[in-house]
């Protein structure tokens, strides 16, 4: 199946911290930094290969600086912490947003099994 849906609208909320996008089919998702910080498409994160990822950790407090289109298919985000590297496609986002809330439950155990935390050292 190929994904079809193109963001219609994105808004960077500085103050709640959270990036609204809007997709054509009337969805719209309202992520936190925090959230896209630690599930960032980039090989940093995600690792070279299925179970090469890397928790992410004192992450809550970083910032999204830019938002920067890439082509009509990926937005390029830049966040306070230096990270910058991986494309987020449309089809990713919606993806996010589709499992937002299985996903954050997932991240926040992975955080007590590691007896790390999500706050900056």
């Amino acid at each position: 199946m190929i994904m079809t849906e193109r963001p219609t609208e994105i808004t960077l909320h500085k103050q709640s911290r959270t990036l609204e996008i809007a997709f054509d089919d009337g969805t719209i998702y309202k992520f936190p930094f925090e959230f896209l910080r630690v599930y960032s498409p980039s090989a940093e994160v995600r690792g070279h290969g299925p179970g090469q990822g890397v928790l992410q950790i004192g992450k809550k407090n970083v910032n999204l600086l830019e938002v920067e289109p890439v082509g009509s298919y990926a937005v390029k985000l830049t966040f306070d912490d230096g990270h910058d590297s991986g494309l987020y496609s449309w089809e990713y986002l919606y993806s996010l947003g589709k499992r937002q809330d299985t996903l954050w439950q997932d991240y926040l155990l992975q955080i007590e099994e590691a007896g790390a935390s999500r706050e900056p050292p």
